[in-house]
């Protein structure tokens, strides 16, 4: 069995991940990479928990610029998250992994409500928990919720997947050939050069609790399976004083 460095991870999603090459939805293939992906890791003996995005579908700031209320908006973003959740559920199951369904907001016929020490035990039973609706709350973005339930779960890492991007650069690599690409970094840095990792509150809730973040490309092959091995992948986030 390949060696691992953690033990219990946290997995952000973005919802853009769900939609492949498109510009809107999901995408089947994708989600079978993805799940593919993930099986790898659970065959491990990792104990896996993924926040879900759902930008693919709705994205509730863009919504609330176009004219529609911040926070009815921001619902809506919710239950993008939920959908995606249903998908990525059903891809896991099919590839052979048990899942539960856990909802920040209160949908009893597809998830169970969101309760800390029910995650806590799935997780230990070996199930994959996929938490939807990000916190409940509006304004808060999915990254927050992947921030707050990796600690409230005593995960020992967020691991942050991007798309074609490979780690954290100085500036958007595809728009800019010259930007840099960082392997290391405080979470004081990423903060004060706000290079949009995550949202400010997120990167803050894990400076506060020493949460690390690894930033990665999803698209690498085995790229969840290396960051959870300890592997020199994308950019690693972290406290100072932590020891490599």
């Amino acid at each position: 069995m390949t060696t691992t460095r953690y033990k219990r991870v946290l997995l952000k999603l973005s919802g853009e991940a769900f939609s492949g090459d498109r510009n809107y939805g999901i995408d089947a293939s994708t989600l079978v990479k993805i799940s593919q992906q993930i099986k790898q890791v659970v065959d491990m003996g990792i104990e896996l928990a993924i926040v879900v995005g759902g930008g693919n579908i709705w994205r509730g700031s863009k919504a609330a610029e176009d004219g529609f209320d911040r926070v009815t908006a921001d619902y809506a973003g919710m239950l993008a998250t939920v959908i995606n959740t249903l998908a990525l559920q059903d891809v896991l199951e099919r590839q052979g992994m048990i899942t539960r369904a856990l909802s920040a907001i209160e949908i009893h016929q597809v998830a169970e409500p969101y309760i800390r020490r029910r995650a806590i035990r799935h997780l230990e039973k070996g199930r994959v928990v996929i938490f939807a609706s990000g916190t409940g709350n509006p304004y808060m973005t999915t990254d927050t919720a992947a921030a707050l339930r990796a600690i409230e779960i005593e995960a020992e890492v967020v691991l942050m997947t991007k798309n074609n991007v490979d780690g954290v650069y100085s500036a958007d690599p595809r728009k800019n050939p010259a930007a840099k690409k960082f392997t290391r970094l405080s979470h004081f840095e990423a903060l004060n050069m706000r290079l949009g990792v995550m949202d400010a509150t997120a990167l803050s809730l894990c400076l506060e609790n020493k949460l690390p973040i690894i930033v990665f490309d999803l698209q690498s092959p085995r790229s969840i399976e290396r960051a959870v091995s300890g592997e020199a992948i994308g950019t690693l986030i972290s406290t100072e004083d932590e020891d490599d």
